[in-house]
């Protein structure tokens, strides 16, 4: 996606209605801008969070005189469960029962904060736990996707969970034995349901992909949903989109030729 068009979709698309009108007006898939729609919610709220929660007892004294958390969390245009999350534990609820009650509306403290909560987790496609379920679903069709390609073309690998414990990083698929594309050994896979702009890249390199190359080395990470036109990525890692890895016939590396047979004495 060319870096003015993924622009102009971040500007545009402050809340779920514009998610289904964009996708509907402009013919563009929906998840895709679900996708987008996520990284400017979630990157703003990162950014004002210790803002607003310097204003928390303020706005608790204007729950407690009769405002709601949902028109609260409008006003500041902050994630609904994320807000009343912080709200309560000002209230003095303590953390563990904070989550519980979103999780179980039907054990708030009261039939108050029972209501505000039903209606915070209506208006929360992100942070509440049904947004968080549907993100891990994307993430694990994602990998089945890049599983059945690698079956599909015989490349043995191993799992994150086949790993577990024996590295301190592990990608998502780490190969039995290396593939080339274009002159480039790769011996990993990562897989990500989401679109790779600037920040995710950097993001992802820090915490994964760089330690991976350290690890394994040359890999590539696959961006179902695309990734911003000029995104560069640091050498022996390789990006693909989803019609780029599913339009491949990977070629199995040489194996390296055995070592040669002592002379008879």
């Amino acid at each position: 996606m060319d870096r003015a068009t993924y622009q102009r979709l971040l500007d545009t698309l402050a809340t779920p209605d514009d998610v289904h009108r964009m996708a509907h007006d402009e013919h563009l898939d929906e998840e895709l801008l679900f996708v987008i729609h996520t990284h400017r919610v979630t990157r703003d709220a990162t950014r004002r969070f210790y803002v607003l929660k310097r204003q928390v007892p303020r706005l608790v004294t204007q729950w407690k005189h009769g405002r709601s958390m949902l028109d609260i969390a409008r006003e500041w245009t902050f994630p609904p469960v994320l807000l009343g999350q912080i709200m309560l534990g000002e209230l003095g609820i303590p953390r563990k029962r904070v989550w519980q009650t979103f999780l179980h509306p039907e054990q708030a403290p009261d039939q108050r904060i029972r209501t505000e909560v039903d209606h915070l987790l209506a208006a929360d496609p992100i942070y509440s736990p049904r947004g968080m379920e549907l993100q891990r679903e994307r993430g694990k069709r994602g990998e089945a996707r890049l599983y059945r390609w690698l079956e599909q073309h015989g490349i043995k690998y191993r799992t994150e969970e086949d790993l577990r414990g024996k590295y301190t990083k592990t990608p998502d698929a780490l190969l039995d034995h290396p593939i080339i594309f274009y002159g480039q050994k790769l011996k990993w896979i990562e897989s990500k349901a989401n679109f790779g702009d600037d920040v995710e890249l950097r993001k992802n390199l820090k915490r994964q992909l760089g330690p991976y190359t350290e690890l394994f080395g040359e890999g590539a990470v696959v961006y179902w949903y695309g990734y911003v036109d000029g995104a560069v990525s640091p050498p022996g890692i390789l990006l693909w989109d989803g019609p780029t890895i599913e339009g491949i016939t990977p070629v199995l590396a040489p194996h390296p030729a055995p070592a040669p047979a002592d002379p008879p004495s």
